[in-house]
C-alpha cells in the first residue's frame, strides 16, 4: 500500500445517473446498487478525468493509503473496449504528462499486437511535450550537476531538478512534486539573488511566474491542484520586496487555506540589491 492520489465519491451526493461511467475507460468505476462505486484501486490513476462529467459534484481527489496503480491491468481491460476506448486513455495519460504510464500501455499494445492510435506519440525512452504542444516544454527530470573549478576559482553549478519551471506550464500531477519540498518563486528572484540555485532552489522541486502580469484566480488553482494531489513537506513563497510582488504569497496561503492540508508554508524576501531580508 502507497500513499496517493485516488477518487473518492460522496455517496449522499450521487444520484447513480452514471454519467462518470465513460469517462473512466480504466474501469474503476460501476455503478453498484443505484450509486457509483470504485471497484479497484489498480484501476484509478487518480488523475480525476470522471470529475468534470459529475453534474452533481460527488466526485473529489484524495490522498489516502491505496494500492498502486497498475498501467498493465488497466490496459488488459481497455484493449476489449475497441480503439477509440484505447486512443482515449492513451490520451489521457499523455496529456497529464503520466509518460510512464504511457510506455508501460505502449508496451502492452504491441503485446498483443494492437495497432497504436494515430496522432499518439510514442514516447519511450524520451520524454514527450506537454499539451500546448511544444517540444521544449516536455517534462523532465533533470539531475543537479556537481560544482566545478576553473583554475583557482570555482564554478557554481545548477541545482534545477525538473523541467518545465513556469507555474502555467506545469501538470500538479508531475512526479517531481510527490514528496518534494516545494519553492514558489516570483520570476525576478532567480536574477535578482546571486545564490538564488544554492540558498534557495537547492533540493527542491520549483515552480515561477509573476502575479502582476498572469492570472492571480488561475495561479491559485494551479498551486491549490499542486498542493492536493502531492505530499508535499515543505512550501517556500520567495518574492521581491516590491508591492506587485507580494500576491504570489497570498495566492498560495488562500490556495493552501483552500486544499484543507497542513503543509509548512514559509516567505523570503528579497531586496532589489538582490540581498535575502530577514
Amino acid at each position: 500500500m502507497v500513499k496517493r492520489a485516488i477518487i473518492k465519491i460522496d455517496e449522499k451526493k450521487c444520484n447513480g445517473c452514471g454519467v462518470c461511467i465513460p469517462n473512466c475507460p480504466e474501469g474503476a468505476l460501476q455503478i453498484i446498487d443505484k450509486k457509483a462505486r470504485l471497484v479497484s484501486d489498480l484501476f484509478c490513476d487518480g488523475l480525476g478525468a470522471c470529475i468534470g462529467h459529475c453534474p452533481r459534484g460527488a466526485i473529489t481527489v484524495i490522498e489516502r493509503e491505496a494500492k498502486p496503480y497498475d498501467e498493465k491491468k488497466v490496459m488488459e481491460n481497455i484493449a476489449k473496449q475497441g480503439k477509440n476506448t484505447i486512443k482515449a486513455h492513451l490520451e489521457h495519460l499523455k496529456d497529464h504528462g503520466e509518460f510512464k504510464y504511457l510506455n508501460q500501455a505502449i508496451d502492452v499494445l504491441k503485446q498483443k499486437k494492437i495497432e497504436i492510435p494515430k496522432g499518439i506519440i510514442e514516447t519511450q525512452k524520451k520524454s514527450a511535450p506537454l499539451p500546448c504542444g511544444c517540444p521544449g516544454s516536455a517534462l523532465r527530470e533533470v539531475k543537479p550537476q556537481q560544482s566545478s573549478k576553473i583554475g583557482s576559482a570555482s564554478k557554481a553549478s545548477s541545482e534545477l531538478r525538473q523541467w518545465p519551471i513556469q507555474l502555467s506550464l506545469l501538470p500538479p500531477h508531475a512526479k517531481f512534486f510527490q514528496n518534494s519540498d516545494l519553492l514558489i518563486a516570483a520570476d525576478c528572484v532567480g536574477f535578482a539573488n546571486p545564490n538564488f540555485h544554492s540558498e534557495m532552489l537547492k533540493g527542491k522541486s520549483v515552480c515561477i511566474g509573476c502575479p502582476k502580469l498572469d492570472d492571480d484566480e488561475a495561479y491559485k488553482e494551479k498551486i491549490q491542484s499542486i498542493i492536493e494531489m502531492n505530499s508535499l513537506k515543505s512550501i517556500t513563497v520567495a518574492i521581491m520586496e516590491v508591492p506587485c510582488c507580494m500576491g504570489l504569497y497570498a495566492i498560495t496561503q488562500q490556495a493552501l487555506s483552500d486544499s484543507g492540508k497542513k503543509v509548512k508554508l514559509e516567505k523570503v524576501i528579497v531586496s532589489i540589491d538582490g540581498k535575502i531580508k530577514k
